[in-house]
């Protein structure tokens, strides 16, 4: 029987599979260092960093999230910095499925955000049709802010000698992200 919100899986399970994810990301963290790939070594850390967010928000704001909730958060930074390491040129439609999954989580942040400053808002109150409208409109400009990281990382990178955190793959990859993020 399942007691976690992900069909088929416990709490517990949903937390070991998210320290897995964290000890991936680690691992890639340390590599990236040893062996001076800085582009590596900031793609595995940054990446850690946004998993190990849901333990800063509970120690310092007792803010808890459910196990289901920071596994979804881990998987989709989980694929983006492990498709660095070869599955965005291996599979065609690996860059795709991890820009839904990242996406929903965008999307999921700006609907808590959203929601949260209209409940506790006397003075805002938003038709629900204008939602669905904002959310999308916020997951696109997530993804405008994320091309933007990609570019200046490239410059960045070229600048100090080294591999970049994010790669710009083209205009196709562009164009084929903004689909899939909205």
């Amino acid at each position: 029987m399942s007691d976690g919100a992900v069909p088929g899986l416990s709490e517990r399970q949903e937390r070991l599979m998210t320290r897995a994810m964290q000890l991936a990301l680690g691992s890639l963290f340390a590599y990236g260092l040893v062996t001076l790939q800085l582009g590596m070594a900031a793609n595995g850390g940054v990446a850690l960093g946004v998993t190990l967010l849901p333990a800063l928000l509970r120690r310092e704001y007792d803010y808890t999230m459910t196990p289901a909730l920071v596994l979804w958060l881990s998987v989709a930074v989980f694929l983006h910095s492990i498709g660095s390491l070869g599955p965005y040129e291996w599979f065609s439609w690996y860059d795709e499925i991890a820009h839904m999954v990242s996406a929903s989580v965008i999307a999921g942040l700006g609907y808590a955000s959203f929601r949260a400053i209209e409940r506790h808002s006397d003075e805002i109150e938003v038709p629900p049709a204008f939602r669905a409208v904002f959310i999308v409109v916020f997951v696109l400009a997530a993804g405008v802010v994320w091309e933007l990281l990609e570019f200046a990382s490239g410059h960045l990178a070229s600048a100090l000698g080294t591999d970049a955190a994010l790669v710009v793959m083209g205009i196709d990859d562009i164009v084929t992200d903004f689909m899939f993020n909205a």
